[in-house]
């Protein structure tokens, strides 16, 4: 099949294009009714209202995965989220599960910051800079095939959740650690564990080559050159603006977000704790959320007793994550209902046997 052909495949039907949001609405709830306990449908924290109105259960990416595992008679998982998420997801489903990808351009730019050929050309050096003692560690945003290269070298993932746990780990197993894609992440969570930053180098996939100066027996931690797009855009000139605004205004900021926007606000942590501090603080209280637009939208709708904004008031809704729109929510479940299911996620079983152990590894802890 030529590319173009694949994209034609996957290209939404007009049908749905035409149809206005009540009619779609009423297709997905008819679709939903009749397919019952057939389907499953978990949604990222970060989609849009319109489809997570229609969520069986909403989390983070390694929640709602886990939820769809425990989930065994559903016969397809639509999954409202991106493509890491709907891999790691298949992954860790039985035999008999499909999951649906609603539309296949949902994405993660973080992600994407770190393919496997990237991986295998930078590991050939960090061996002879490093030497065999380095225990690769990966977000859970990133692709199956990255999961699967350190599952296979007895590496695992992390979540923004447990990124301190396991990087403790990962340094109880070897002397050094490879952090990959998120170096922000990597960087903070680090210096939580006491790590200095003259004890980190940052690696450059694009250019091939470490950033400044390397010194291979100080070094601990080797952190890959990637970030989040929406939480890189957070500043602290932001924070000082917010702080001057009102200053009693608490600052509260994911881990993604630069080493010294994390240092200057008053608390970081993962999206759970976001949702978790914002639901149970006081009336009355002012925050300004370092985070992405569509959580902070339904904070602020959650919690009219408390004064809610964007740390960036610029900020726009990730466009990856964003993609999943009811024309393509509508589609995926009108597919399965007429036995032709589309946008099915399916990771070779080689690669879905190796990053089932980087799962694990973290899964157990």
């Amino acid at each position: 099949m030529s590319i173009l052909d694949q994209v034609n495949e996957h290209t939404l039907p007009q049908k749905y294009q035409n149809m206005n949001d009540t009619e779609l609405a009423n297709l997905v709830t008819l679709r939903k009714h009749q397919l019952g306990d057939r389907i499953y449908i978990p949604g990222h924290h970060y989609q849009k209202d319109e489809v997570i109105q229609f969520a069986n259960d909403t989390g983070d990416s390694l929640q709602l995965a886990r939820k769809a595992a425990q989930n065994t008679q559903a016969e397809f998982i639509v999954f409202c989220g991106v493509h890491f998420m709907a891999e790691t997801a298949d992954i860790l489903t039985a035999d008999h599960q499909t999951v649906i990808l609603p539309d296949l351009r949902a994405g993660c730019s973080m992600a994407d910051m770190a393919n496997i050929h990237q991986l295998n050309q930078a590991w050939t050096v960090f061996s002879d800079v490093f030497g065999d003692a380095i225990t690769p560690l990966t977000y859970i945003n990133s692709t199956a095939a990255i999961k699967s290269f350190c599952g296979q070298r007895g590496g695992a993932t992390l979540t923004s959740s447990n990124a301190k746990a396991m990087l403790q780990w990962a340094l109880d197993q070897n002397e050094k650690v490879l952090f990959l894609p998120d170096q922000h992440l990597g960087r903070n969570t680090a210096v939580e564990l006491g790590i200095q930053l003259d004890e980190m180098v940052v690696w450059d996939p694009i250019q091939h080559c470490f950033e400044g100066e390397v010194d291979a027996e100080r070094t601990k931690v080797i952190l890959w050159k990637g970030h989040c797009s929406v939480h890189e855009k957070f500043t602290t000139a932001q924070i000082h603006a917010m702080k001057q605004q009102d200053p009693h205004i608490q600052v509260i900021v994911h881990p993604e977000c630069p080493y010294e926007v994390v240092r200057q606000a008053d608390i970081s942590g993962s999206t759970k704790t976001i949702i978790e501090t914002i639901d149970q603080a006081p009336a009355g209280s002012s925050w300004a959320i370092g985070t992405e637009m569509n959580l902070v939208n339904r904070l602020m709708k959650r919690h009219p007793d408390k004064t809610i904004r964007s740390l960036n008031p610029y900020m726009c809704p990730c466009l990856t994550m964003n993609r999943i729109d009811l024309q393509h929510f509508a589609w995926a479940l009108d597919s399965i209902a007429g036995g032709e299911p589309v946008n099915v996620i399916q990771v070779d079983q080689e690669t879905a046997i190796y990053a089932k152990q980087a799962l694990d590894r973290m899964l157990k802890r």
